[in-house]
């Protein structure tokens, strides 16, 4: 069976670094948990539209 979520590096910049982890703390989730929010309203935007 096929792990539902997987690990990935990326690389990106401090100071956006910083403001989603502030974000993801004001909103009481990981910063992970906050950037998966992020990204699967980004898709579904574009499905969207």
């Amino acid at each position: 069976m096929k792990p539902l979520k997987e690990k990935i590096s990326i690389t990106i910049d401090s100071d956006l670094l910083s403001e989603l982890k502030i974000e993801a703390e004001k909103d009481d989730r990981s910063l992970s948990q906050f950037i998966n929010i992020i990204l699967k309203k980004f898709i579904q935007d574009k499905k969207d539209n």
